[in-house]
């Protein structure tokens, strides 16, 4: 059984908490109704602000970027004059760390797609409930799996096909659970649909983002902390000085007639103390989030880091439903009795592709097969050892655990 330091368990918490945070926060934004820039009160809808917003809490990362490098040139320095001091030779001739140069162009593709992709998913947000948007944002393995079978001629497995399906699956339980709760009402019925289209549009750009990444920045060996730094300057400059000006200026069914108002989004935010909080704590839990998010990694796996996430779905949809019936039916989501058992049977299937997908179940615990060497046919034989490759190839498993599976 696996054990986990202090460490690891604080980071884990830190980026469960932190990622509910940011979801039920931007949400919760969208529910808040205030008087804006000479208009009346009205719902404050400005997912490509948020956007900006975003960008601004990612450019807080540059600071913990500092903080480490800081911190092993110190590491560097205290090691040679203990070396020094006992007049002792490494055996191994160390420099100072070298970093790469701060401003990194490429950076500025990725920016882009991911400007696109979390604005996409804002106005998506605007239309279905929170819980059912980070559902819908697990369909990014299958346009990732598909990318990567096209551009990076990469071979899925069994395993990987399967855990699509079955995420396929998930995907369409919980967008009909979403759809069958607004029936009876066209209008909401109609935007209930856009939004179900915009955030899974929105994971086919993520997609392509995360291969792109993958091909393009793993030979540059950037820190983590680096890139999403310089994400943030490029988007917070991006956002600024083009897209929302763009915005601002394109006919739209707002209030005042344009497609992203964003001084109606800071009049809001001055004419209410409480979207003005959300805001503040929406800005700080994404900066938490990327940190504790890369740590986890780091410090962990992946797949640590994809089981927090469903973790966080749980979370998310927990919180609100008691937000909704314990506090402010403004706030919140409620749960439909006619249908909902559909959102938890999407769930589970989603859950369940995406822990075959990345190999945390294994299938050949659900085929029936005999162990017998001696009675083994060749089919049988390529059956366990296609397995027990697919087991070996796999980061999920530990070193004892391979060894036990090639004996």
């Amino acid at each position: 059984m696996a054990t986990f330091t202090c460490i690891q368990v604080f980071l884990m918490a830190g980026m469960l908490i932190t990622g509910s945070i940011v979801t039920l926060c931007k949400k919760a934004q969208n529910d808040c109704v205030v008087n804006g820039y000479k208009s009346k009160d009205h719902s404050f809808n400005h997912p490509w602000f948020q956007t900006w917003m975003m960008c601004s809490a990612q450019i807080l990362c540059l600071i913990g970027l500092h903080i480490q490098r800081r911190r092993k040139l110190q590491e560097y320095r205290k090691e040679m004059t203990q070396n020094e001091v006992q007049n002792v030779t490494p055996k191994i001739e160390i420099g100072p760390p070298v970093h790469a140069r701060m401003c990194q162009w490429i950076l500025i593709v990725p920016t882009c797609c991911s400007l696109i992709s979390v604005s996409l998913t804002g106005t998506g947000l605007l239309y279905v409930d929170a819980s059912i948007m980070l559902m819908l944002k697990g369909s990014v393995i299958i346009f990732a799996g598909i990318f990567s079978v096209l551009f990076l001629k990469r071979k899925l497995k069994l395993t990987h096909w399967l855990g699509m399906v079955i995420v396929i699956l998930g995907l369409v339980l919980a967008g009909c659970s979403s759809v069958f709760k607004s029936q009876g009402h066209k209008t909401i019925g109609g935007k209930t649909v856009t939004g179900i289209i915009l955030v899974i549009g929105a994971q086919v750009v993520t997609g392509g983002q995360i291969i792109l990444e993958e091909a393009v920045l793993k030979k540059r060996n950037l820190q983590s902390l680096h890139v999403v730094g310089m994400k943030g300057i490029y988007g917070f400059t991006l956002m600024s000085f083009i897209v929302l000006p763009v915005l601002y200026f394109l006919p739209g069914d707002n209030v005042h007639g344009s497609y992203e108002n964003s001084v109606d989004a800071l009049y809001q935010i001055s004419n209410s103390i409480q979207l003005f909080m959300l805001c503040l704590l929406y800005i700080v839990s994404v900066a938490f989030y990327n940190y504790f998010a890369m740590a986890v990694v780091r410090s962990l796996t992946a797949v640590h880091s994809t089981l927090i996430d469903a973790c966080r779905t749980i979370l998310v949809w927990g919180v609100g439903l008691t937000i909704y019936y314990g506090f402010d039916k403004n706030f919140g989501e409620p749960f439909d009795k006619s249908y909902g058992i559909l959102q938890i049977d999407g769930f589970l299937c989603l859950v369940i592709g995406t822990a075959i997908y990345k190999q945390l179940l294994d299938i050949r615990n659900f085929v029936p097969c005999r162990r017998d060497s001696e009675n083994k046919n060749e089919q049988t034989d390529s059956f366990h050892q296609d397995s027990i490759q697919v087991t070996v190839n796999s980061d999920d498993y530990d070193d004892d655990e391979n060894t036990k599976l090639l004996k």
